[in-house]
């Protein structure tokens, strides 16, 4: 990261910058950042990286209450995500990156002048570019990623409150050893009205130190106890459970190969369920197509907002 790039990112978005530890503003000192509060320091990684990570244990406390049907009353359909008809995204001559697709990205807000957007676990930033294409001032923040704008923890966001207007996590959140925590800080630094969409991992092998790997009702739970407006939660139907694990099944394969040798058995799969759902002699609908896509996923899809 060069001294012209630093000093640009610096002063875009110092202003929005917190303590991760108290929460209080940062002052700039010398090759770091310093609390105004709690007076803990922040050294720059020699990169030029804002090192915001916890230098210390912080306590944080969550209360939960029991007894509920959460479930109740709700409307989300967990059904295949399509393409959004009221899109404000023009995605001409503009290569989708790994992760994403057409459909989810046909959900991202568009940007109004000096819009920030925090990718959070952005990893190499490969979001950067059609994020910058919508309009956003981008700002990437990993744990340990040596191109990540700022390197922080995800269960204690250096920004302060209602700072993003949207907040981007792709393939991240089954690596979160706390995830209600990390739904609490997202929905602390969007702006009232402001996107949280990203993906998560369900019917995959571990990886990277995967922790929680999100069922349909765990992605529901998680973005519903932080209070955030749920919109959709979808199941992909290309990247099934047998295409998901064909890759750690099948190591050193591309993936093109890896998928070819699990079609036949992901063939059988879909016919048999075909078959079952016709002498199925219950009144229930659990063969349906919907059913066999969400119970199969290999990850699901979220949109939700700050009411």
């Amino acid at each position: 990261m060069n001294s012209n790039l630093k000093s640009k990112i610096d002063l875009k978005i110092f202003d929005i910058l917190s303590c991760p530890y108290c929460g209080n503003d940062l002052l700039r000192i010398k090759n770091g950042l310093k609390c105004s509060s709690c007076e803990e320091e922040y050294k720059d990684t020699k990169k030029g990286q804002f090192d915001l990570r916890l230098q210390k244990v912080k306590d944080y406390t969550l209360q939960f209450k029991l007894g509920n049907n959460f479930l109740q009353d709700k409307e989300v359909e967990f059904e295949v995500l399509k393409k959004n008809e009221n899109s404000e995204i023009d995605l001409t001559n503009i290569k989708i990156p790994r992760h994403l697709s057409e459909e989810l990205i046909s959900y991202f807000p568009k940007a109004n002048k000096n819009d920030f957007m925090l990718d959070l676990g952005c990893g190499r930033g490969i979001h950067r570019k059609i994020c910058e294409y919508i309009g956003y001032e981008y700002i990437g923040l990993d744990y340990e990623s040596p191109t990540a704008q700022i390197l922080a923890d995800a269960h204690a966001i250096p920004f302060k409150d209602n700072s993003f207007k949207f907040v981007l996590s792709i393939a991240v959140l089954e690596h979160i050893q706390y995830p209600f925590i990390m739904m609490r800080e997202v929905h602390r630094i969007l702006k009232p009205g402001g996107f949280f969409i990203g993906t998560v991992a369900f019917l995959q092998s571990f990886h990277s130190r995967s922790f929680y790997h999100h069922s349909h009702l765990g992605v529901l739970n998680t973005l519903q106890y932080a209070d955030l407006k749920i919109s959709k939660i979808a199941p992909s139907a290309q990247w099934s459970v047998l295409i998901a694990l064909s890759k750690s099944l099948f190591p050193y394969l591309s993936l093109k190969i890896s998928r070819f040798i699990v079609s036949p058995i992901n063939l059988l799969h879909r016919i048999w369920w075909k078959i079952s759902d016709y002498f199925n002699r219950s009144n229930t609908n659990y063969f349906s197509e919907k059913n066999r896509i969400l119970y199969h996923t290999g990850f699901f899809s979220f949109i939700a907002r700050k009411n």
